[in-house]
């Protein structure tokens, strides 16, 4: 890895951290870049633009479902790969960057022409490696997809939910719930 290749992934992790705590909305990437300990014009050098960072930061902060799903080969390989999941992004790796993805989700509906394109495929990255994976578990289509998307969509509703409310019995519970309805095997 060069030294420029070093510098940028160096800069993105952290944008990650900068982006979780500080959000979207109003990000400004002067304030950014000195936080960063480099400047707007650098950030732009890395990434040639602030839609373009947050793009990248969003994909480098979510989890890999290819990963996370790779050794699955029956329902309950399914479930412990979904509760891995969940894991990840409400006590791992993914808790805090995931405020990332919920603010880009917000936002999209009314900023559309920033936000859309990027929510779109923030959730088609997390939704499309899973639809192999349900149909290896022997659902056809469109009921694979439509699985994939009940894991992918309700865990990240009930996460967000959980950061809100604080209610983490009650969510658990829901997650639970929410899994084993989606590994059930095909009706």
């Amino acid at each position: 890895m060069d030294s420029r290749t070093g510098r940028r992934a160096e800069l993105l992790q952290q944008a990650v951290e900068y982006l979780a705590t500080h959000g979207i909305a109003d990000l400004s990437l002067a304030p950014m870049g000195e936080a960063l300990g480099t400047s707007k014009r650098m950030l732009l050098y890395y990434f040639g633009s602030r839609e373009n960072l947050i793009t990248e930061a969003i994909a480098a902060s979510r989890p890999d479902i290819t990963e996370l799903f790779r050794s699955v080969h029956d329902e309950d390989s399914l479930a412990a790969a979904a509760h891995a999941l969940w894991h990840a992004i409400t006590r791992g790796r993914q808790r805090r960057p995931i405020n990332i993805l919920f603010q880009v989700l917000a936002l999209a509906p009314t900023q559309p022409e920033r936000y859309l394109g990027v929510a779109r495929e923030a959730i088609t990255a997390m939704v499309e490696p899973l639809v192999p994976v349900y149909r290896k578990l022997g659902h056809p289509e469109p009921e694979a997809a439509a699985r994939a998307s009940l894991l992918i969509s309700g865990l990240r509703g009930l996460c967000l939910d959980r950061m809100v409310t604080g209610d983490e019995e009650r969510i658990e519970v829901a997650a639970g719930a929410l899994i084993a309805a989606a590994v059930a095997p095909p009706a």
